[in-house]
């Protein structure tokens, strides 16, 4: 009977993974380092932990902005659903009272995000 099973074996390699094992840093003047060693006891963290917080957050946003496209491509899925369903009433006849329309920019400003993402997505942008 092996002492450590593929399973094991698996396991201490993916706990392996997360460890923290490379650094990246930066050099300060006495005057930042200061400020950054009180900004760190008001906020309960030690510098490495704040710097940390700060590189991940800056990636997840990045990573954000890529997910959710070019501002231009996103304006044009907003004329874009704005003008095909203002225009289908119209073309119908129909009137678009005033609320139906301000509901309708409501949808088209949360939904035009995740549109642009998906087309941007589907070019392999």
């Amino acid at each position: 009977m092996p002492l450590l099973s593929n399973e094991s074996l698996m396991e201490k390699a993916a706990k392996r993974a997360s460890y923290r094992l490379k650094t990246a840093g930066t050099k300060l003047n006495t005057v930042e380092l200061a400020a950054l060693e009180k900004h760190c006891r008001d906020k309960g963290v030690t510098p490495g932990e704040l710097i940390r917080q700060l590189i991940l957050a800056e990636l997840a946003q990045d990573q954000n902005e890529k997910l959710s496209g070019d501002p231009t491509l996103i304006e044009i899925v907003g004329v874009r659903l704005l003008l095909v369903n203002v225009l289908r009433p119209l073309a119908a006849g129909q009137k678009v009272p005033v609320e139906t329309f301000d509901k309708l920019l409501d949808q088209i400003s949360t939904a035009k995000h995740e549109l642009a993402a998906e087309l941007a997505m589907e070019k392999g942008k």
